[in-house]
């Protein structure tokens, strides 16, 4: 079993214009925001006209509305 990013998009996903982009920020390897590539941003503020997420980190998603990836009643286990 793979670890899966959280990729629930954002509540008003935005659509980005990849001629505006980095290509680190097109392949989600950088923030859509402020282009932090560490740790990688997991999280979906919107998409690209063909249909591929975009991603941020935690404090991008914020200020863009994002909602939280887990709510604060929810709690994570990991099993090894």
């Amino acid at each position: 079993m793979m670890c899966e990013p959280d990729t629930r998009p954002a509540v008003d996903a935005y659509a980005y214009d990849p001629g505006l982009l980095s290509w680190a920020q097109c392949m989600g390897d950088a923030c859509v925001v402020c282009h932090t590539k560490w740790p990688r941003p997991r999280r979906v503020l919107g998409h690209l006209p063909d249909g591929s997420h975009v991603f941020g980190c935690e404090e991008c998603a914020a200020l863009v509305g994002a909602e939280p990836s887990v709510s604060a009643d929810e709690r994570l286990f990991a099993a090894r």
